[in-house]
């Protein structure tokens, strides 16, 4: 395959360095533009990058431009996507696709009939960790999964970001910012979610930045900031999900997943690398074996970081015709869990999914270097 299809990178923030730095890495896909309602920040970011800047209608009409990366906020990312699939133009949006299952089944209303195609971060779970912990629960190494725990946990965002703000807004808040990474990790693991239970709070009412160049300014929170859930999937499992903005510092695993034959230990989900760990019964072997994925070698500051993989995938299978990893109904049934985590922490309730999705096809090391460039 020699095509390439042409990005354009709408939103020009925090996050559009990594996919415009990393980009090249793969087959399939050329970064040619970037916009942004700041038109100063899109003229930045081409100039760092070897980019065309446009403003926000012009990307939306480029001729060379096949796929639109989504990189605004939360709150914009159901308006910005409507507008590039109403452009005629496939859209790959930054986590969360969506803020309700609602608006994901308008975008596939619009999309279908015009034949284009949705994806979304995040795309981590085709990490070499992940896929190695895929592939020992498909071997069945640790036998039928049937429960876990999951912890993500911090002080929060205002210590790092130079704007906070949306963290703490509706849209935001540890589940649905963090919460992609853990669930759809989840999901292309167990399957699909049947049900889920929570309870959630607010450690503080408002936040105190700390990070530069708003040092000192205070900002509201209007999100729960600790939740405490529980997911019971259609394969039986059942696992306890815990995110906080809310901890200084904890002893739990990010992931743990427990079998009839033995433990998985799952490294971070926010990331493709990591060391993953398995007991047989209750004690630790050794299961380096011949896995060379080619995710798994450190290639960014010292790390394993292959962000845009979903997006090469997609643009991949736009012009091979087959599905793509991070898919619209993938996305969508991780925003549905996330969603009804929120609705069920607020009414005391289970709450039972409506949406469901296949698993991704696995990304064994051979698929994986077929993404590469």
């Amino acid at each position: 395959m020699s095509k390439s299809l042409g990005i354009g990178i709408l939103g020009c923030g925090n996050i559009s360095a990594a996919y415009m730095r990393l980009s090249p890495l793969f087959r399939g896909i050329e970064v040619r533009a970037c916009a942004d309602l700041n038109e100063a920040a899109a003229k930045a970011r081409a100039e760092e990058f070897g980019l065309r800047a446009e403003t926000v209608d012009g990307l939306l009409a480029a001729d060379d431009i096949d796929i639109i990366v989504n990189l605004t906020v939360p709150n914009a990312h159901f308006t910005v996507s409507k507008a590039v699939l109403e452009a005629g133009k496939h859209v790959y949006s930054e986590k969360p696709f969506v803020l309700s299952v609602d608006q994901g089944q308008e975008l596939a209303r619009i999309a279908e009939p015009r034949g284009l195609r949705i994806g979304s971060a995040p795309d981590t779970f085709m990490g070499a960790s992940h896929q190695l912990a895929r592939a020992l629960i498909d071997g069945d190494a640790v036998g039928k999964v049937t429960s876990g725990t999951c912890f993500v946990q911090s002080p929060g965002m205002e210590m790092w970001h130079p704007n906070p703000d949306f963290f703490f807004q509706p849209g935001g808040g540890p589940i649905l910012d963090l919460g992609p990474y853990y669930i759809s990790n989840l999901v292309q693991l167990l399957g699909p979610v049947k049900r889920v239970a929570a309870m959630s709070s607010m450690g503080s009412p408002e936040r105190t930045i700390t990070s530069q160049p708003r040092n000192g300014e205070k900002i509201k929170v209007e999100t729960p900031t600790t939740i405490h859930a529980v997911l019971q999937f259609h394969s039986g499992a059942q696992i306890t999900y815990c995110a906080s903005w809310d901890v200084w510092q904890h002893g739990h695993s990010n992931m743990e997943l427990y079998g009839r034959k033995g433990t998985l230990h799952v490294p971070d989900p926010n990331f493709f690398g990591g060391e993953v760990r398995m007991t047989e019964q209750n004690v630790f072997v050794n299961i380096l074996r011949e896995w060379d994925h080619p995710f798994a070698k450190a290639n960014d500051r010292g790390h394993a970081n292959y962000r845009t993989a979903g997006l090469a995938d997609m643009a991949q299978a736009i012009l091979e015709n087959r599905p793509h990893r991070c898919s619209l109904e993938f996305a969508l049934h991780v925003v549905e869990v996330m969603t009804a985590i929120l609705a069920s922490g607020e009414r005391g309730a289970f709450i039972d999914m409506q949406t469901t999705c296949d698993r991704p096809q696995a990304l064994d090391p051979q698929a994986a270097r077929g993404l590469l460039a």
